[in-house]
């Protein structure tokens, strides 16, 4: 993190304690431990904004974090928020990632595991969809972390590109930047805990 990055980061932290809030517009009158972790998800969230061309791009602009299965870090993925969070065993976020997911209740909610299914393309005719970089978390196969999605001749469908990070548009898989998912398929290991709420 840059000194610029470091320095607003901590002013904003500042700006929200002093107003007693959380992201959510929640009191902070809660325990320090819950505070401390606030403002960790604030930062994160801070840092991380919808564009228009997002899709194209790492969501935050700092290496993706060491996903080694001794570390214990894990995704955790909020439906409400739109966001993928890579977090420690602390429950840290490390990374925060945008994604879609799965739109009137089509991404299955609770906890999972990375499975060793995954690929770098794939298209589903009765969809008329498909995506790059797939990987699955459930039903081998069935439910993925993917790119935003492409037609059959594997071009990305803007439309549904611009919305990442914004809406709920996946027919249940979670919908991630091109460079985001290319890490998840190729750096987070088999067994990786999954978390959808």
């Amino acid at each position: 993190m840059t000194k610029f990055k470091r320095a607003f980061a901590m002013i904003l932290t500042a700006v929200i304690i002093a107003l007693g809030l959380t992201a959510c517009g929640q009191s902070t009158s809660k325990s320090t431990a819950n505070n401390n972790n606030s403002t960790n998800d604030v930062s994160a969230i801070a840092s991380v904004r919808p564009s228009k061309n997002a899709w194209k791009h790492s969501s935050e602009k700092k290496p993706y974090p060491n996903m080694k299965l001794s570390k214990k870090n894990w995704l955790d993925v909020s439906i409400k928020k739109q966001r993928v969070y890579v977090k420690n065993k602390a429950g840290k976020v490390l990374y925060t990632m945008l994604c879609s997911t799965g739109n009137d209740d089509g991404t299955p909610r609770g906890t999972f595991h990375i499975q060793k299914e995954r690929g770098s393309h794939f298209y589903n005719a009765s969809s008329k969809e498909g995506a790059n970089y797939w990987t699955s978390f459930k039903d081998h196969g069935i439910y993925l972390f993917h790119s935003v999605p492409v037609n059959a001749a594997g071009k990305y469908l803007k439309k549904d590109a611009h919305e990442l990070g914004k809406v709920a548009n996946s027919h249940g898989c979670v919908r991630l930047s091109i460079p985001d998912a290319k890490w998840i398929n190729s750096s987070v290991p088999t067994g990786t805990k999954v978390v959808i709420h």
